[in-house]
């Protein structure tokens, strides 16, 4: 879990959080096409428009919460997102309970620790008014109810 400064604002530690990620400085937004490793192997995941809407949103959660983005880290952001509310949008929904269910396998204490936080939390999925990516880490921690 890397814990970014409260604050440094949402656009430096997002390009933190993507240079520690390997991914390019703009993230996959517009990519059509993501690869998800698995052990050695690489495994093609369509991006359609609408995932390239919420990923955005996906990846702050990720600063806001230190999750990475190991198979670990998606487990507990995909708790942490399930437990406080995916909103309307059906591919958080989806795809995170898929890494839910990985996660049952392979981190079931993080993942609880992950759902329990959650539970006392909000998301931007559910708060529909875009961040401010010039205001702080700690800004959006309080928004998210992440530091109660």
């Amino acid at each position: 879990m890397t814990a970014y400064s409260s604050a440094v604002s949402l656009r430096t530690a997002r390009e933190q959080y993507f240079r520690e990620a390997g991914l390019p400085p703009e993230g996959n937004y517009s990519t059509k096409w993501e690869k998800i490793p698995v052990g050695p192997l690489w495994f093609p995941l369509p991006n359609p428009r609408m995932r390239s809407r919420v990923l955005p949103l996906h990846d702050l959660h990720h600063v806001a919460t230190g999750y990475d983005t190991s198979w670990r880290g998606e487990a507990e952001i995909a708790a942490w997102e399930l437990a406080a509310g995916c909103g309307t949008y059906v591919v958080p929904w989806v795809l995170n309970l898929a890494v839910f269910g990985v996660g049952l396998f392979i981190a079931p204490r993080r993942l609880w620790r992950a759902f329990s936080l959650g539970r006392r939390c909000n998301t931007l999925y559910t708060d529909r008014s875009p961040p401010d990516l010039d205001s702080t880490v700690g800004e959006l921690r309080h928004r998210l109810r992440l530091d109660a």
